[in-house]
């Protein structure tokens, strides 16, 4: 198989043989980890604005269980297809676990190109998706939330229409929704946030003062771009960042904040000002830079541009940025790689919050949420440090691979199998 086509679903199944060779599983065990428990594959018929009807492919996979409600995002990309679908809500389940909050893990998508469609059929297509979820989602049962393209209006849409459909008031049904919505405070940043603490973190561990280190984004939207000026924040020059239109790049810094609004009026941060040069993506991800964060889709760094990377650090902001193949290059090459799970729990963990706060019919001051998501946060990268150092594991990948596995197989076997 080409690199350029890696399967996210067979990447997420090779990362947890890897990790499961370091616990003691059994191979039933094993195979159930490796599998959604089942996946709602959709046609949505869509009114068009001219009075057309369009059809779009959905899908839902919830892949385990065991800790608690399935939880995770819903995207609308062009891209979006079962195995995608399958991969990224396993990659939930690992990401709650690592973290330890009390989720398993689900994932959505419309195969979709949202800005071919206007304000008024998306609007229509999101409550049709919502209607088709309406079986199997709940505040007990599967929890969704933004992705990418996706974001607080069409979780908004999806809480009425589902509380519309079930005649009741269950703002838990869904996360990442507006403030006036039952949304939380901090929730817009916390993916970003996560990003900033884990290389923080990582940094510490090395030694290394993140405030002389300089940053390269690959995927300028709302994770990258938190993570690029939250880390300016603590003295990083951030100095490349990028969009699906192309790369912009100054080795003395870059203003992120000026470039994100620059993206926010023109749709890209190509041609800003504040830059010396532009670059292709494989160009910035292979910048000789001490942090790089992958911030856009899977699979954007193959065995290839691997070998080509000169970052010391690599903090996974996207959901499976890297194949396998490269991470095997990464780790001849001493490349230290922050993992999902890990790196980008930040949404989740918020998610978590949101819901917690839902449950209670009580609001947290942005404050409380920040302390609570740097407390989870820290903890996790101790718990992956901890079996980084007392494992012969490869990376920093497979360590906190272990720690999930264990989480989640414990709380299976105290559960026993029946009927």
């Amino acid at each position: 198989m080409a690199e350029d086509d890696v399967n996210p679903f067979e990447s997420l199944q090779e990362q947890i043989d890897d990790a499961a060779a370091f616990i003691d599983v059994e191979d039933g065990e094993l195979e159930r980890l490796k599998h959604p428990e089942r996946v709602l594959e959709t046609n949505l018929t869509v009114e068009m604005d001219d009075g057309s009807l369009e059809v779009f492919k959905a899908f839902r996979s919830q892949f385990n269980g065991d800790r608690g409600p399935y939880k995770g995002g819903i995207r609308y990309h062009p891209g979006v297809d079962r195995d995608e679908v399958k991969a990224l809500s396993g990659w939930m389940v690992y990401k709650c676990a690592a973290v330890g909050i009390p989720y398993g893990g689900g994932k959505g998508g419309i195969r979709v190109n949202p800005i071919n469609l206007s304000a008024d059929e998306l609007e229509r297509l999101t409550r049709s998706f919502a209607e088709e979820l309406r079986p199997i989602i709940g505040e007990d049962r599967d929890i969704p939330a933004p992705d990418v393209n996706t974001g607080q209006r069409e979780m908004n849409w999806i809480k009425d229409t589902y509380e519309t459909l079930e005649n009741t008031t269950e703002p838990g049904v869904i996360t990442g929704k507006a403030i006036e919505s039952g949304g939380s405070a901090g929730r817009v940043e916390a993916t970003g946030r996560s990003v900033m603490l884990t290389a923080r973190e990582m940094f510490a561990y090395l030694g290394r003062d993140i405030a002389d280190a300089t940053v390269a984004v690959q995927g300028y939207g709302n994770a990258g771009s938190v993570a690029a000026y939250l880390l300016d924040d603590l003295g990083a020059d951030i100095v490349a960042v990028s969009d699906s239109s192309g790369a912009i790049y100054n080795p003395d810094g870059l203003n992120e904040r000026a470039a994100k609004q620059f993206k926010r009026e023109t749709g890209s941060v190509v041609d800003f000002e504040g830059a010396t040069e532009e670059l292709t993506n494989d160009e910035l991800l292979t910048l000789d830079v001490d942090v790089l964060i992958p911030a856009a889709l899977e699979n954007a760094i193959d065995e290839r541009l691997a070998r080509e990377v000169q970052a010391d650090v690599i903090v996974e902001a996207a959901n499976g940025p890297l194949t396998p193949n490269a991470d095997e290059v990464l780790v001849e090459k001493d490349v230290y790689v922050v993992p999902d799970i890990l790196a980008n729990a930040g949404g989740v963990t918020v998610s978590y919050f949101e819901w917690v706060q839902n449950r209670q019919r009580f609001h947290w001051t942005e404050e409380r949420v920040n302390d609570e998501l740097e407390r989870v946060t820290t903890e996790a990268f101790d718990d992956l440090v901890d079996v980084y150092e007392s494992h012969e594991v490869p990376n920093l990948r497979t360590a906190m691979y272990v720690v999930a596995l264990r989480r989640v197989l414990q709380t299976f076997r105290e559960g026993g199998v029946w009927p």
